[in-house]
């Protein structure tokens, strides 16, 4: 693949994705990444806004044909005063959240700044947009506010997002609950008998693993979160749960969440004990419509000797691919290990990923 610059200096995107990193996200709490963001969109000559949701959004002057929007999002997975500082190893670079989506906003950020420099003169009109709440209980909070702002004014949308060679063309649906059962507890000895909601949850959970998940279409369920009582001897008042169910067909995915409900309800009324069951996240499962801009991206990756892959994922571009718009996601960086303390890039992959980005705009221009 031919690695070019052009119109940036060796290695911009990656240190561009370093700094954008050391800057923390945590979950709900983008702003001060937001902010740089802004400051470097601003310094690469663009006017770069804030939403009322707390997306930074710019239009990019020129380009022809379709307006398209190219989103990456600020949050990591990361809680508050994680240690976020790069550690450079030579051809691996290591911190968390620095694929994920660090590196992506890097290159997105890179491309602004040698557009501004008179590269990539093929391209579309083009909303860049930086978002929130992509990750976790975020539920897509800023690509859903995103795309009902522009729907209809714009012609694709495009997340960047992932892996060099990935194409997510398909976008994974996620219902979310936390439940919540509680009960009289008491002196396991003295009150046994009494109702526990602890008890009351291990049935939950069994319950929810007996649930039928089809493996066509690709469909899950899991309990990622499960704690309470207060001690060994004591029945337990309280106990909670957080659920996660997922599909690629948003039918299935609601008969999922439907049995989930009554299979929880049930439980609770069998166990004397009494269940909040407060759906908390809701991502929308959807596909088609986007054929053409799939074809295009594919198309743009093999001419720079990269094959695609394409595959199902729950990203910005749910939001789009829910209401009809056009869109997928689109990676354009080499590492591993996302969602982990570990978490590592190939820094100069990254050079590679915005002449792949490149590439895809030349083509949407002819959309």
């Amino acid at each position: 693949m031919n690695a070019a610059r052009p119109g940036t200096p060796p290695g911009r995107a990656a240190a561009l994705a370093r700094s954008i990193c050391e800057v923390p996200a945590p979950p709900f709490g983008e702003a001060r990444r937001a902010a740089f963001v802004a400051e470097l969109w601003r310094a690469a000559g663009l006017d770069p806004r804030l939403d009322a949701i707390g997306n930074v959004l710019a239009d990019v002057p020129g380009g022809r044909g379709p307006r398209v929007v190219l989103a990456a999002h600020l949050d990591t997975v990361f809680d508050a005063g994680t240690d976020v500082t790069v550690r450079d190893e030579g051809d691996r670079w290591y911190a968390p959240g620095l694929g994920d989506n660090s590196a992506s906003l890097g290159v997105l950020t890179a491309t602004a700044e040698a557009i501004a420099g008179g590269a990539f003169s093929q391209r579309p009109r083009l909303l860049l947009a930086a978002t929130v709440g992509e990750e976790g209980l975020g539920d897509l909070r800023g690509a859903k506010a995103l795309v009902a702002d522009v729907r209809g004014e714009v012609d694709a949308f495009i997340a960047v997002d992932g892996h060099l060679g990935g194409v997510v063309h398909q976008g994974v649906g996620s219902v979310r609950y936390e439940v919540r059962f509680s009960g009289p507890g008491g002196h396991s000895w003295g009150d046994f008998g009494a109702p526990s909601a602890l008890h009351a949850l291990g049935d939950a959970i069994h319950a929810l693993t007996r649930i039928e998940v089809p493996r066509l279409p690709r469909s899950s369920v899991n309990v990622g979160v499960a704690r309470g009582g207060t001690t060994v001897n004591a029945i337990a008042e309280e106990a909670m749960c957080t659920v996660d169910l997922r599909s690629v067909d948003a039918e299935v995915l609601k008969r999922l969440a439907g049995d989930a409900e009554r299979r929880m309800r049930s439980v609770a009324r069998r166990h004397g004990v009494t269940v909040e069951v407060e759906r908390v996240g809701d991502r929308p499962a959807a596909s088609g419509g986007n054929e053409a801009l799939v074809a295009m991206a594919e198309r743009a990756l093999r001419s720079l000797g990269v094959e695609p892959q394409r595959s199902a994922s729950s990203t910005d571009a749910n939001a789009a691919m829910a209401v009809g718009l056009p869109a997928l996601c689109f990676g354009v960086y080499r590492g591993g290990d996302a969602h982990r303390a570990g978490e590592w890039i190939e820094p100069a992959s990254l050079d590679e990923g915005m002449v792949a980005l490149g590439a895809l705009l030349a083509v949407l221009a002819t959309l």
